[in-house]
């Protein structure tokens, strides 16, 4: 069994350096601020924050690398006892200040277990990428998801069907009984298969992680000088809520990390500054917010 613990490492290193630029270029005035951590256990990670920007109120992109015993509930998890592991990946979310200008996330990760003698056992991929509009623009939709389904079809006819599935199931806050957002990508433990190995799995998730910018940043340049009022603003700040409860009860990735004494100002990184719950708040039937939340009860296909 091959690893792709270093070559996977090299890649979300150069991708975090080249979507920070690209993140800066667009606000024009902030930068993202680096703090290098270290984890006990093992391991550490790279992350880099933006605020008060331009364009972005917050957001991070992070890398981390982690490894050691794996946690007994990651071992009831995984069906496996006294193992290690070893774990890396790329995150990011960004929060724009605009209302018109959706909040993004993407994820790109490895994982790796070994026995207690330190021979390879397992081994996957998995990540996504995925849009949250307070205010919905089809074409903006239309973009991201066609960025995706091209870097899918580079790959296989089927995955930008199959993963754009399984990220409006996966974003989905039941509670609410409505998406996160309208959606893209979502793909997990993905290993080898009779038709595809994990040296192709591995061109297909740095081919994903390569389009990102592709995906997100012409959104950005066409929205963030758009006119927004105060009910707007406090619109996307409801929305947000939403935001923040998906990430605290349902999202596997925080729970993976906090149960691995993940770094808390990392795994927290993704919730906004600024975030409003209002009692039982209904938007005016026919508005622009009520048509968002059409579209988020039911999954559209945009491309």
């Amino acid at each position: 069994m091959k690893s792709y613990k270093d070559a996977f490492l090299s890649f979300i290193y150069n991708l975090q350096d080249q979507i920070t630029i690209g993140l800066e270029t667009e606000d024009g005035v902030a930068t993202f601020q680096e703090d290098q951590w270290d984890r006990p256990e093992g391991g550490g990670g790279r992350t880099r924050v933006i605020a008060n920007g331009a364009v972005f109120e917050k957001g991070g992109v992070n890398t981390s690398a982690v490894f050691g015993d794996l946690p007994e509930s990651m071992q009831q998890l995984f069906g496996v006892s006294q193992a290690r592991f070893f774990a890396c990946g790329l995150s990011l979310v960004m929060h724009p200040s605009n209302p018109m200008v959706p909040t993004v996330h993407a994820n790109w990760r490895y994982f790796e277990m070994y026995d207690l003698d330190g021979n390879l056992i397992d081994q996957w991929f998995g990540g996504g990428q995925d849009l949250t509009p307070y205010y919905l623009f089809p074409e903006d939709a239309q973009h991201f998801h066609q960025v995706c389904k091209a870097a899918c079809d580079r790959h296989e006819a089927s995955f930008y069907g199959t993963f754009k599935n399984q990220c409006d199931r996966y974003f989905w806050n039941a509670h609410r009984h409505e998406a996160r957002g309208i959606g893209g990508l979502f793909f997990d433990y993905c290993k080898p298969t009779d038709t595809f190995n994990m040296d192709q799995w591995f061109q297909f998730v740095t081919d994903i992680g390569h389009s990102f910018l592709t995906a997100y940043l012409p959104i950005v340049s066409k929205r963030k000088a758009l006119p927004f009022t105060n009910e707007q603003r406090t619109w996307q700040e409801i929305r947000r809520g939403r935001y923040v409860e998906f990430n605290l009860v349902h999202d596997k990735g925080t729970l993976f990390g906090l149960k691995t004494n993940g770094r808390i100002e990392s795994i927290l990184m993704s919730l906004p500054p600024h975030v409003q719950w209002v009692y039982d708040h209904q938007p005016e039937p026919n508005s622009e917010e009520a048509l968002l939340l059409e579209v988020l009860r039911v999954p559209k296909n945009w491309v």
